[in-house]
C-alpha cells in the first residue's frame, strides 16, 4: 500500500500548486542520463544503462568539511637536541655542584630499590637482585669506578646525578662534578649489603631504553 502511494502519479491539479510539469518519458531518461554525464567524475567508463537497470546509485560522496574553530589535537613538539643544548638545560650549575643536596635524592633511591627488589633481604637471591639493578634507574646511586682502561678514573665515587648513553656525571664528596665514560670502566653499586658490578661497556643506553631491554647471561665480559 505505502509502496502504491509513493509511486502514485500526481494529480494535474496538485501540478500545478507545487509547479511540478510532468514530462514525458524520453524527456525524463534524457534529464536522468545528463544528469549521471554531470555528476560522474569519468562518465565515459561507466555504462549509464546498466547503472539505471534496477541498481542502487552512489552520485556522490563529499568528506564533512572541519571546524576551522576547533582545536588541532596534535601535541606540541618538544625541543630537539641542539635547542636543548643551547639552553643548557643539562647543564649543573657551580653552586649546585655540592655533594650534601644530593644526600636526599641517594635516600630516595635507596627505598626504590628496596621496593623493586622486594624488599632486599639477606635471604634475596644474588641473580634476581642482578636482574632488578640491569633495569632500574641508577639517578641517586652511589657508584665507584673499580676497573678501568684509564687508571686515574679507578676509585672515583659519588652520587649519580645524570645518566647519559655514553657516560655518568657523579658528584664527589670533594663537591666536584666528574665525567666517567662507561666504555672500557666497571662500576661498583652497594646497598643494604649486596655489591652489584656494571660493565659500562655493555650498559650504553639511555635509563629510559635500558628498563625494556633484554640482556643475555655471559660467563665472563671484557672491559
Amino acid at each position: 500500500m505505502e509502496e502504491a502511494l509513493v509511486r502514485a502519479t500526481i494529480p494535474h491539479e496538485m501540478g500545478k500548486v507545487v509547479g511540478i510539469t510532468p514530462q514525458s518519458v524520453a524527456k525524463a531518461a534524457a534529464f536522468t542520463k545528463a544528469f549521471l554525464k554531470n555528476s560522474l567524475q569519468q562518465p565515459e567508463r561507466h555504462d549509464l544503462k546498466s547503472m539505471l537497470s534496477h541498481k542502487a546509485l552512489i552520485l556522490e560522496y563529499s568528506k564533512p568539511k572541519k571546524d576551522p574553530t576547533k582545536r588541532s589535537s596534535k601535541k606540541a613538539k618538544g625541543l630537539n637536541a641542539r635547542q636543548k643544548r643551547a639552553m643548557k638545560i643539562f647543564q649543573i650549575k657551580p653552586e649546585h655542584q655540592r655533594y650534601e643536596l644530593f644526600l636526599p635524592l641517594h635516600e630516595l633511591w635507596k627505598q626504590y630499590v628496596i621496593d623493586l627488589c622486594n624488599g632486599l633481604k639477606p635471604t634475596s637471591s644474588p641473580q634476581f637482585v642482578q636482574q632488578k639493578l640491569l633495569k632500574a634507574d641508577f639517578h641517586g646511586a652511589i657508584i665507584t669506578v673499580v676497573r678501568s682502561k684509564c687508571p686515574s678514573y679507578v676509585g672515583t665515587t659519588g652520587i649519580l646525578v645524570q645518566e647519559f648513553k655514553h657516560i655518568f656525571k657523579i658528584i664527589t664528596k670533594e663537591d666536584r662534578l666528574k665525567v666517567i665514560p662507561k666504555r672500557n670502566s666497571v662500576f661498583a653499586v652497594e646497598i643494604n649489603g649486596f655489591t652489584s658490578h656494571i660493565y659500562g661497556s655493555k650498559f650504553e643506553q639511555r635509563a629510559s631504553e635500558r628498563s625494556a631491554k633484554k640482556f643475555k647471561v655471559k660467563g665472563t665480559i671484557d672491559l
